[in-house]
């Protein structure tokens, strides 16, 4: 596998589902609109869970979205722990069956904070039939700052409650598990005319 680049709409979704659900396991789909070459592109993800309901339901999302899946992330309900749980492993294993670049992410619970100045993301990689660390160097997030100014002031000013993650869509089914509102905001802040790119 080569680098990963997590787009601004992927990684601001990630941050605020870890932050929505702070005392919870959480985790969702990384898609890529192009899931093939050296580089995985991701593009956006889907936020899956944040309770300890069956992976039943996941299989609804799988037919719809199996083409443009290449990882899987997830913060585990213990800040200190970021090692990926047998669960984990055992979708990421799922997704590395069709997507050969595929991508596991766990979002480090301790780093969580709108002041730290890297991405709180510990990067693994399928090798034969293990994941392995990978190399933090080798995901990227353009523009890191105005990204994390994005998260910043979606927290700040409360839209982060505006994501809804499939778990909660099953709760309430008028509620938006595509997350259009919540894309639209983010799309508005990282817009040129709001001075970012």
């Amino acid at each position: 596998m080569g680098e990963v680049e997590l787009s601004c709409l992927a990684y601001v979704k990630m941050y605020l589902h870890g932050c929505l659900f702070p005392r919870c396991s959480v985790n969702g789909l990384l898609l890529s609109s192009s899931p093939a070459g050296g580089t995985v592109c991701v593009t956006d993800c889907v936020p899956l869970l944040h309770s300890h309901l069956p992976l039943a339901p996941i299989t609804q999302l799988w037919s719809l979205l199996s083409n443009m899946i290449v990882g899987y992330y997830q913060a585990n309900a213990c800040v200190s722990d970021n090692s990926p749980t047998p669960c984990a492993l055992k979708i990421a294993d799922k997704i590395a069956e069709q997507c050969n670049n595929a991508v596991l992410l766990m979002i480090d619970g301790g780093k969580m904070s709108p002041d730290y100045r890297v991405p709180p993301i510990v990067m693994y990689e399928r090798k034969d039939t293990r994941w392995t660390l990978k190399d933090k160097h080798t995901i990227m997030l353009r523009q890191w700052e105005e990204t994390r100014e994005i998260a910043s002031q979606l927290l700040d000013s409360g839209d982060h409650s505006l994501l809804v993650d499939f778990d909660s869509h099953l709760d309430d089914i008028t509620r938006d598990w595509t997350n259009q509102k919540l894309n639209a905001k983010i799309a508005e802040l990282s817009s040129p005319a709001n001075g970012n790119v």
